[in-house]
């Protein structure tokens, strides 16, 4: 009672506290709007000067733009009963992708018209559990018996530059640690954890027991030192892992960074780091937390920054700061004084969100995902950045996306301790036998004098019985021999040395051996059923390669020998240096005939690589001297890259043009842009309008369907010819492109203009209308050509992904790419093939999710008939049927496989309770399976999800930090030693330096390493029954007294020296077949994924063997010595001459029966498994002749009296042959009668190829686009807007109308235009020196220009006057200077 009370009173102490606490830190800042949290069904009924809708406002376009939480008030709702919401103003622009600048008032009138309400509208933003970390188990459970211990953020509030507000919170600090222990926690905490494994606490018990005399016979350091040695190498191991996490933690942890604090930038380590300091980067810096971008070295505060950590994407990102903040620059004395106050959601896991408000100056401003840079990514192509600390250490979105580091055990191991649990009853069926066999013999034989046990004499049968248990089981305790545990250490030690010393998983280029990084999951490896994979960086080598192109219907990139086989290394590669000096260094290509058509001025090349030098979106720019490209999609970059090495430089972009370098005329081209058409996920296709010359031309390119369907019919022939050309492309795993074009007629152009500016300017529906827009000047199309770039794959991906696909295990692409890239890849790389139906599961809701899941799991299992041809995903030209296309008739019977793709937001619906079995139901059915645009918690519980409910064994491989998560889950996590960091690699178990080598992991070292393993166990359990149940039957004849049948020194060292040699070799060395045999016969390794080689049927067989041999040992020197069945010439047999000789029978058995067992002989086997059976003929006699215990005097003579008996020497062979030739005969006439896969290739020639060799047949499918069009819009919005260039977006926006007002008039824009910059504007309105040029420079092009005629009746031009501010990125220019903006 006194404790519920107390309680009870700890409840309503903390409860007050906190509630007072919170209500005075909301009191502390009057200026900050309270908010006030609501149950979901009493929405409708709140009412105040701000009204919070429970549901967002219907518009034509997702509200972007969710806000912050309100803080929980623990007196009004339970936790489960409260939505965990944000509410912020909502700006007026309508898109996901781009936030709204505008400045927004913190509270909405009343009286707004319409389209101020749907523009400051308010919506709910819920945090579901699976948004925030998994937390430890045990804190859980305590949170659930105390919850008031448990300090739930509903809300972060962060102060820039005010630590002693933010510390009021008690935010986590930037330290993060992955390590299990400490000095001091290291032995109590290390033991703890091996004293929960049963058999440590078996043997501790053991140990006690042996060490009283009264009841043991048998010297307790038998099972004290094993048990000791045990407990040291596990712990010792550990130690080993954990140092290893400390040097990674501590090498993160003190990273440099600049931090500003008391007005300067001071040199700081990461660990310092706290919530609201301000942070400067500079280029190529990791980001050290999560940080609210405040301003850049960037025009407009752009910033570029590369998240292969975090979603394996290697191409840059843009984020931009808000104007609001943009004007700070690199101004110490500003920057210090910023106060911005910042609300937003707490620490959760989600990527690609992000929800909060700034309030600076008295003014609001809303916060999203593209304001935010995340820890984990990279500042790339910028000089320098600020941004403020919002989330710090463990509360950044990387950590919180970070499984636990959990204890793995192998399948093996747990069905071993199932076994041992067996082997524990059956040890108990006998004690009770021995409890009633000594009942019986004391009651009949037993002496009627008192028996001193301990302390208290007795003569009762029933307390004499009861002790003998204790001695029995102290005896008949090597049925679970502790030996057992430290053999199977040391063999795994083995089996990793192994793999480490493994030269054909060495990756000789980056210097990478294969590394076990853990010695318990290495038989593990042999029994793998599913392969989650990473795409980037682990499939693929992160590089594209423009490798080959049709122009004109002339394919170019395929050199041919006389014989017609492809070899691209039958000629040198073509030197590009030689002739241009932008030409890459990186760029290979051998068909010189397109350098000598470009050369030669072919037009049809020409117009081919100027429109890949055009159609674009990619940004230049000038480092170290050398020419490089900002592209929002990898593709782009090696499009634009080729053509600038075939000679046509695209050399400088403005908003208004695009000016290339001709190398084969000398010439530069300029282009004035008109309109850019940019990709978006529908369109699957780009545009650009420019004005060359008199001409008004649309060039275009987009996947093959998309462009084919739009072409004129003049192009029909040239169509047909590409085609061909396409599906040869994608024979080979190319990535294709179609080039198009198209001359707009004035007229046209004028009233298609219209439309567009029409279009633009909507409020609702804006997209849509300018798709429509788009669509209506993107026909009549001229075919130019064709790209196929390769997405290089690493050497040797499709074999080896074919090869474990014949051995039976699936795999599962997990990648945070997009769509179109993760199809291309799976069909490169031999994951989907042209005969599969490729499903795809693209809906948004949970429930459209389960019905989509559900129609394809249907069209499955029943057969179906094409109404519509399948559904053509614009993606490729491959069918990827969607659901509600077929007709079902019957079931399946055309033997077709199946694939499916599923993108990250409906996998967030299909993880879900009720849609998972669903899920895991339908993707069964696959042979491929992809997931496209995950974040690394959704690899987690796709992994988690087939790990629990498939029980099936699973296999993780990635190479970043976004793959951890799961790398943690799998049962095996792999990691490969890349360009994304070492996290990936820390976090494994495994770790080399290609995907290649996976093949030879797991089909040669995994195979062996099961099949070592399991011959082990099998063995193992048949010598410690053979030995332990002879002493068993012992036991009859002598009253069940605990006595032991063999001689205590045979007992300590039967499995230390005469059977453990020849189990070491057989645990590390043995080997059924050789490895080119394993890696040519996938099959074989079925056999470990269905348990073939041990499970509790063998176990059993194991155990009746080694029965066998007992019941064999005992009764046939029973007979031969005490029944006089063979005369012994006088020699009178006692206990001591009986237990040597059976003890030399049992020595003698057991290893005749591993040399039986073994399949690979070599000379270490001979020394092990005969120096095994010599010992025991060198030891006994060596302890019978000489007193070196006095528990042993009693053998003194013995082994000399036995040896030089006949019968001893008739003895031990008959025993062998009784005991081995039932055994010989079964296994001969199983092989003979019914042979395995392992008994034919056995019995095969030696040196005959099993299997086909050579290139994997290449099946023919259906054409396919492989362009990877960007997950969203590229840089075009930055370009025409010009915040891109950090130019006044009215001024440009105004030159636009001007310039486009001239084209239909003929006239033309002339010289480069000069814009002035007020003095005051000119930090926000900075230029990059790359396109700029000085006055006088102009005034020699304006001069040329007027030579050539058309440049005279230009209007004048602007004078800009840019202010020299220290550290602007305008190099050469004064203060007073004319620039000149393209």
């Amino acid at each position: 009672m006194n404790i519920i009370l107390s309680h009870v009173i700890l409840h309503i102490i903390v409860f007050i506290v906190k509630h007072f606490y919170l209500t005075h830190k909301e009191e502390a800042r009057p200026e900050v709007r309270r908010y006030t949290p609501f149950p979901r069904a009493m929405a409708d009924t709140v009412s105040g000067p701000e009204p919070i809708e429970a549901t967002p406002r219907l518009t034509d376009t997702k509200p972007p733009l969710l806000a912050a939480s309100a803080h929980l008030d623990s007196t009004s709702a339970s936790m489960s009963d409260i939505p965990l919401t944000v509410t912020l103003p909502i700006g007026s622009k309508q898109n996901d992708n781009q936030g709204d600048d505008q400045v927004h008032p913190p509270a909405v009138s009343a009286n707004q018209n319409e389209a101020e309400e749907v523009g400051t509208g308010r919506v709910h933003e819920k945090l579901h559990e699976d948004d925030r970390r998994q937390q430890a188990r045990w804190k859980t459970v305590l949170y659930k018996v105390l919850p008031f211990l448990e300090n739930v953020e509903d809300l972060r509030r962060v102060t820039a530059n005010n630590p002693l507000e933010n510390s009021r919170h008690k935010y986590v600090n930037n330290v993060v640690v992955t390590s299990k222990y400490n000095i001091i926690t290291f032995l109590p905490l290390n033991l703890f954890e091996q004293f929960l494994r049963v058999a440590n606490v078996y043997f501790l018990i053991l140990v006690i027991l042996q060490s009283i005399p009264q009841l043991s016979s048998v010297p307790v350091y038998s099972t004290l030192v094993p048990l000791l040695l045990v407990l040291a190498v596990t712990a010792i191991k550990d130690a080993f892992d954990d140092i290893k996490r400390h040097r990674s933690d501590y090498h993160v942890n003190n990273r440099p960074v600049e931090v500003l604090r008391d007005g300067s930038v001071r040199e700081v380590r990461w660990s310092q780091v706290v919530v609201g300091d301000v942070l400067k980067l500079e280029r190529d810096d990791y980001v050290t937390a999560d940080l609210l971008l405040i301003s850049s070295s960037e025009p407009n505060s752009l910033i570029y920054v590369e998240t292969a950590e975090l979603d394996g994407e290697t191409n840059l990102k843009v984020r931009q700061a808000l104007p609001a903040t943009a004007h700070l620059y690199d101004h110490m004395d500003l920057l210090a004084g910023f106060n911005g106050y910042i609300e937003c959601e707490p620490p959760n896991n989600r990527l690609h969100k992000f929800v909060g408000t700034l309030q600076y100056n008295g003014q609001q401003y809303s916060l999203d995902n593209e304001k935010i840079v995340l820890r984990g990514c990279r500042l790339r192509n910028t000089k320098w950045m600020y941004g403020v600390v919002i989330y710090a250490g463990h509360d950044t979105k990387l950590m919180q996306n970070s499984g636990r580091t959990k204890f793995k055990r192998t399948h093996l191991d747990i069905t071993v301790n199932k076994l041992v649990f067996s082997i524990f009853f059956y040890l108990i069926v006998l004690l009770i036998f021995c409890f009633i066999g000594s009942m019986i013999f004391e009651n009949l034989y037993g002496s009627r004098d008192d028996v001193k046990t301990f302390l208290v004499p007795t003569h009762s049968p029933f307390v004499l019985s009861i002790l003998q248990i204790f001695s029995n089981w102290i005896v008949l305790n090597t049925f679970i021999p502790i030996s057992l545990y430290v053999t199977v250490e040391v063999i795994r030690l083995g089996l990793s040395l192994l793999i480490n010393w493994d030269g054909k998983m060495y990756y000789e280029p980056n210097n990478v051996p294969a590394i076990a990084r853990t010695t318990t999951l290495n038989e593990e490896l042999g029994q793998i059923e599913y392969i989650f994979s990473d795409k980037t960086g682990t499939l693929t080598q992160n590089i594209m390669v423009f490798l080959k192109c049709s122009i004109n219907g002339e394919r170019y990139g395929e050199i041919t020998t006389n014989t017609n086989e492809k070899n691209e290394k039958s000629v040198p590669a073509i030197d590009f240096k030689s002739w241009n000096n932008y030409a890459d260094k990186k760029f290979v290509y051998y068909d010189a005939a397109l350098l000598e058509k470009c050369r030669s001025l072919d037009p049809h090349c020409a117009e081919f690589f100027r429109i890949l030098s055009l159609c674009h979106t990619v940004i230049p720019n000038e480092e170290d001297g050398e020419l490089q490209y900002n592209a929002q999609s990898p593709d782009e970059a090696a499009l634009v890259g080729a053509a600038k090495n075939f000679g046509f430089v695209f050399k400088v972009r403005t908003p208004f043009i695009i000016q290339l370098l001709n190398l084969h005329t000398g010439n530069e081209e300029q282009y004035e842009v008109l309109h850019i058409l940019d990709f978006n996920n529908e369109r699957k296709r780009m545009s650009v309008i420019v004005k060359t010359e008199d001409k008004i031309m649309l060039y275009c390119k987009g996947a093959d369907n998309v462009i084919f369907e739009r072409l004129d019919r003049s192009a029909a022939h040239l169509m047909s010819v590409t085609q061909d050309h396409l599906s040869d492309y994608a024979n080979d795993g190319l990535r294709t492109l179609v080039i198009a074009k198209k001359e707009i007629d004035a007229n046209q152009y004028e009233l298609w203009r219209d439309e567009h500016h029409k279009a633009s300017v909507l409020q609702k529906g804006r997209d849509q209308a300018l798709d429509a827009v788009y669509e209506k000047i993107e026909k009549n199309l001229i075919l130019v050509g064709a790209t196929a770039i390769e997405d290089k794959l690493q050497d040797g991906v499709p074999e080896t992904i074919a090869k474990l696909a014949k051995a039976n295990i699936k795999i599962w692409v997990l990648t945070g790419d997009k769509q179109e890239t993760a199809v291309n890849i799976g069909y490169s790389s031999q994951l989907l093939t042209g005969g599969m139906r490729v499903f795809v599961v693209d809906k948004e809701s949970e429930s459209e999710v389960f019905n989509q899941l559900m129609e394809i799991k249907d069209i499955m299992t029943e057969p179906m008939h094409d109404t519509s041809n399948g559904t053509v995903d614009n993606n490729s030209q491959d069918v990827l049927f969607q659901p509600g296309t077929m007709e079902r008739q019957g079931s399946v019977a055309d033997g077709s496989t199946f694939g499916i793709v599923i993108n990250g937001h409906s996998l967030r619906h299909a993880l879900k309770e009720q849609t998972r079995d669903l899920l895991l139901e339908t993707a069964e059915r696959c042979q491929a399976v992809i997931c496209c645009r995950v974040t690394p918690l959704q690899k987690k519980k796709v992994v988690d999800l087939v790990k629990n409910k498939k029980k099936a064994v699973t296999l993780a491989i990635g190479d970043g930090a976004n793959d951890v998560g799961m790398i943690k889950a799998a049962h095996i996590g792999v990691g490969i030693s890349g360009l994304e960091g070492q996290q990936a690699v820390l976090a494994s178990d495994y770790s080399f330096g290609q995907f290649r080598y996976l093949e030879r992991l797991l089909l040669v070292h995994g195979r062996w390493s099961y099949h070592r393993m399991t011959l082990f166990l099998r063995y193992f359990f048949y010598k410690n029954f053979a030995f332990t149940f002879s002493q068993f039957i012992f036991a009859f004849f002598c009253g069940f007294s605990a006595q032991t049948l063999y001689d205590p020194v045979y007992i300590a060292v039967y499995n230390v020296i005469y059977t453990s040699l020849p189990v070491f070799a057989l645990g590390i060395a043995d080997q059924d077949l050789s490895e080119q045999k394993s890696l040519n016969n996938p099959r074989l390794y079925i056999a470990g994924q269905q348990n073939k080689s041990f499970n509790f049927k063998i176990f059993v067989l194991s155990l009746l063997r080694g029965i066998s041999v007992a019941i064999v040992i005992f009764f046939v020197l029973f007979g031969i010595s005490f029944c006089d069945i063979m005369p012994l010439g006088g020699y009178e047999w006692d206990y001591q001459s009986f237990g040597l000789a059976a003890s030399a029978a049992l020595t003698v058995v057991v290893n005749l029966q591993i040399a039986y067992d073994i399949y690979y002989w070599n000379p270490f086997m001979h020394v092990f498994i005969w120096a095994s059976i010599i010992l025991w003929f060198v030891v006994i006699p060596f302890t019978s002749t000489a007193i070196l215990y006095p528990s042993i005097s009693n053998y003194v003579g013995v082994a000399y009296e036995v040896l030089k008996q006949p019968g001893f020497w008739f003895y031990v062979p008959l025993v062998c042959a009784i005991a081995l030739f039932p055994v010989i005969t079964y296994r001969t006439l199983l092989r003979d009668f019914f042979p395995t896969l392992v008994d034919e290739l056995m019995l095969s020639e030696k040196g005959k190829s099993s299997g086909p060799k050579g290139r994997l047949n290449k099946k023919s499918r259906q054409r396919r686009s492989g362009y990877a069009f960007s997950h969203q819009e590229g840089f075009g919005d930055f370009i025409e807007s010009g915040r891109g260039f950090g130019l006044p977006q009215d001024q440009v926006e105004a030159e636009r109308k001007k310039r486009l007002s001239k084209v239909l008039t003929g006239e033309t824009n002339g010289p480069p235009v000069e814009v002035t910059v007020p003095p005051g504007e000119a930090i926000e309105h900075r230029i990059e020196a790359s396109q700029l040029q000085s006055k006088s420079k102009n005034a020699r092009d304006t001069e040329t220009a007027e030579k050539d005629g058309p440049h005279s009746q230009l209007p004048s031009t602007v004078t800009a006057t840019i202010p020299n501010i220290p550290g602007t990125p305008i190099h050469g220019v004064s203060s007073q200077d004319s620039v000149v903006i393209c």
